[in-house]
């Protein structure tokens, strides 16, 4: 290991751009040299993006810790090498390392790969390639590390179920300690490779092995049937909970990254789920049952981050801060904690209905640099019929008050493409912008700066919308077309909006099925890297891997899904409630905007 060691000193780091970025050793750093050598339980947790990405992500940090506090067990990280760097180790036969003590991540035991969105697709593959590790599962042996994927994409695993091994369907933090503890007793046992893979998913019902797993699929194209193939595995994988959310692991003294990274922050999850279900959102049906961590927990939290960190700003995180139960007490003890040291409060957008009483504790304790607000639809009807809790008036309420408090600037988020949409929906994006900016004049002459960003509607599974045609690129192209048209009359209004072809890519991977691995297999054969980024993207290269493979992009992005159709993830608890609650509310969706009801099968 050592040659490999000085390999990435002499042979990489000189030759590529910020080499600061694959260099480990950051301050918090948990492994240590010998530490691999000595452990039980080799981990390598990677995650398919960037450096300034990957350390910016809470999660990796919790997994991180919770893998290095059991005994036995030792846990390093490894990110996805810019192309730059990915070249150089390919000409030079570099192969993929880990970054805290530069080991080869084929040696370890188990590598956890975080899906955190869909276009990382690809990355997975470079890692799993860079590292000399086989694509596919069923090509793996001995010699190759247990293969597990977790997070949020991992609600529907199927477009890349033929790439792992293992998925974890849920929480992390338990679902890791879990899974090394039961491989630990396996190997000692002398479990084959097979064997543990087998053992894991019979042990844990929220353990999905989609080798055990056999699809058949209808002479139209759809799913037939997911059924396990080996008795005692469930016909449906639950989900894995943490049972403690106030005791459970929490990276008390953070990595610091070498680079600039997206956040730099102390980063503290206050509560897990939401009691809002926007009808859209994904998270907001799959976080349930809502738990959060007292006042005190926090405050220990934020208080031992802080003195190993030295960051100047602390992030209460959750899907609604708002929500939080005692969002005030909490801010009241920041501030008096941290404010004589300049730290400050960052909080998610606040939602507009609770943004008026909040205004007093972010005139306190939050930074100024621009106030986000998640607004989603133009009009009151249109909210409503999503079960998004705003209204105009609270909007422009909440705004002026932000205005008065200090506040010069305000980016508001909202999403074209949900059903029922009217050419009024989308010239209300534009006029309630106007509006948020207009605001400010009234107050003080000048109107604020307004980013208007509008997502274009990507429907997800395991949510009311899991049935719904996404909008066709005519339709968003229209839609473009028209907000910029309207966007020439005011210089205080910014509009944003993604790339069409992307967010088509994302319906797709979002509700596809197994037979898109061979598609994302070719695409990156390809070339494709880095999807989600502008720069590196390229969609001629996914529209030659699906005309490759006979597959149509449309039938699987804007295609209306009946009751009776077997989705690809139905074998997979997301929701309490279940599908037949989920197809009910978005038929209450539907008759709320006056439309037919959904296909019944």
């Amino acid at each position: 290991m050592a040659d490999l060691r000085q390999r990435i000193s002499t042979e990489l780091l000189p030759c590529v751009l910020q080499p600061a970025q694959y260099i480990g050793g950051e301050i918090n750093q948990l492994v240590h040299e010998g530490d691999w050598e000595r452990a039980a339980v080799r981990v390598v947790l990677a995650f398919p993006d960037t450096y300034t990405l990957g350390m910016s992500h809470l999660g990796c940090q919790v997994l991180y810790w919770a893998c290095n506090g059991m005994p036995g067990v030792v846990a390093e990280r490894t990110y996805c090498p810019q192309p730059d760097a990915e070249a150089r180790m390919r000409a030079r036969q570099i192969p993929l390392f880990t970054w805290d003590t530069r080991q080869p991540v084929k040696d370890a035991h188990i590598l956890g790969i975080s899906l955190q969105y869909e276009m990382l697709y690809t990355n997975v593959l470079m890692l799993l390639d860079l590292a000399g590790i086989p694509r596919r599962a069923q090509d793996r042996d001995e010699s190759h590390p247990l293969v597990i994927g977790g997070g949020p994409q991992a609600d529907n695993p199927e477009p890349v179920a033929p790439f792992f091994d293992l998925i974890v369907n849920g929480d992390g933090e338990i679902a890791i300690i879990s899974i090394a503890e039961k491989f630990r007793e396996l190997k000692r046992a002398g479990a084959t490779r097979e064997e543990i893979v087998r053992a894991l998913a019979l042990c844990f019902p929220w353990l999905y092995a989609p080798s055990l797993y056999e699809v058949r699929y209808d002479p139209d194209g759809t799913v037939a049937a997911i059924q396990p193939t080996i008795a005692g595995l469930p016909s449906r994988i639950l989900r894995c909970q943490t049972p403690d959310f106030e005791r459970a692991t929490v990276p008390t003294r953070p990595l610091v990254p070498h680079v600039q990274a997206v956040h730099e922050r102390v980063s503290i999850e206050i509560m897990r789920g939401c009691p809002q279900r926007c009808r859209f959102c994904h998270a907001g049906h799959t976080k349930r049952p809502l738990r959060w961590r007292s006042v005190d927990r926090i405050l220990s939290i934020a208080e031992q981050a802080w003195r190993a960190t030295g960051f100047d700003e602390i992030g209460l995180l959750s899907l609604s801060t708002a929500d939080y139960p005692h969002l005030r007490a909490l801010a009241d003890r920041v501030e008096a904690q941290f404010a004589h040291r300049h730290v400050s409060i960052s909080v998610p957008s606040l939602r507009v209905d609770r943004m008026l009483e909040n205004v007093p504790l972010m005139v306190r304790s939050v930074r100024k640099s621009g106030l986000t607000i998640a607004v989603e639809a133009a009009h009151d009807d249109m909210r409503a019929a999503i079960l998004k809790k705003v209204s105009d008036g609270r909007l422009l309420d909440g705004v002026r008050s932000a205005y008065q408090a200090g506040w010069r600037s305000v980016k508001l988020y909202f999403m074209a493409g949900f059903p029922g949409e009217r050419p009024e929906d989308i010239d209300g994006i534009w006029d309630l912008s106007e509006a948020v900016s207009n605001v400010r004049r009234e107050l003080c002459g000048r109107p604020a700066k307004v980013t208007a960003s509008i997502g274009w509607l990507v429907p997800k599974p395991h949510t009311p919308l899991q049935y719904a045609p996404q909008a066709r690129p005519e339709y968003f192209e229209e839609v473009r077309h028209r907000l910029r048209s309207l966007g020439r009359r005011n210089k205080s209004v910014r509009l944003s909006m993604p790339r069409i072809d992307r967010s088509i890519l994302e319906a797709v991977f979002s509700r596809g099925d197994r037979r898109l691995a061979d598609v994302i297999e070719t695409a990156w054969r390809l070339g494709a890297r880095f999807d989600g980024w502008d720069e590196h993207f390229k969609s001629e290269l996914w529209d030659q891997a699906f005309d490759r493979h006979g597959l149509d992009k449309a039938w699987y992005a804007h295609r209306e899904r009946p009751a009776t159709e077997v989705l690809p993830w139905s074998h997979l608890a997301g929701t309490r409630r279940g599908d037949d609650y989920l197809y009910s509310q978005y038929q209450a969706e539907l008759a709320a905007l006056g439309l037919a009801t959904a296909l019944r099968g």
